[in-house]
């Protein structure tokens, strides 16, 4: 009985250990504000082509 209870100690303490110390990789959270990011991004630099384009083509030559 005592050497059962030790193993699942153990056990215990090994997938604790390896909880503890594991990344998993990105989170999902962490995907997801990336992801706006990168949309923000595209849309700020979308606002200013446009703007740049109408400043060019209100100049008169």
């Amino acid at each position: 009985m005592l050497t059962e209870v030790q193993i699942l100690i153990a056990r215990i303490r090994a997938e604790w250990e390896r909880l503890r110390y594991d990344e998993g990789g990105y989170s999902t959270e962490a995907v997801v504000v990336t992801a706006l990011l990168a949309v923000l991004a595209i849309a700020v630099i979308a606002v200013i082509a446009i703007k740049v384009t109408q400043k060019a083509n209100g100049i008169n030559l």
